[in-house]
């Protein structure tokens, strides 16, 4: 039984990748499908630092984000990653991670406009200060 995500990946498709991989538990097991290829929920189990049940868990949420597909082999239940799932997330996070770099460019580009700004502002102010200053001792030489 294969998750079947749509290929214009909508919305709730995205949330719900979104939520399975924010799991460091559920990074772990997809980590551990990636580098073992075809495995079952007790071999999982057995190298995790959580319970059986907790790792089924995490294996229908995976599932169900399309990020794994299972098959029944005997009585086992193996389960795969679902390599074109996991290149459409790594492509969104990298397209998500490209716009936060402009976002974060952008933010950058404001705060030092502003910064010079601010700087420009107080050199005018500190030279029409001076300035004052200078017309202010110009005028008491000339009055006293």
């Amino acid at each position: 039984m294969t998750a079947q995500v749509p290929a214009g990946v909508t919305a709730q498709a995205d949330d719900e990748l979104w939520s399975a991989i924010a799991d460091p538990s559920r990074r772990q097991v997809l980590d551990l499908l990636v580098s073992n290829g075809e495995v079952s929920a007790s071999w999982l189990a057995g190298r995790v630092p959580f319970s059986r049940q907790a790792v089924s868990k995490h294996l229908v949420v995976l599932e169900r984000a399309g990020l794994l597909s299972r098959r029944k082999q005997g009585r086992e239940v193996l389960y795969q990653v679902e390599a074109e799932r996991l290149d459409q997330a790594t492509r969104a996070m990298a397209r998500l991670a490209a716009r936060w770099d402009q976002r974060l460019a952008m933010i950058k580009r404001l705060a030092e406009a502003a910064h010079a700004e601010s700087q420009a502002h107080a050199e005018r102010q500190a030279h029409a200060e001076r300035q004052a200053h200078a017309e202010d001792q110009r005028r008491n030489r000339h009055e006293g």
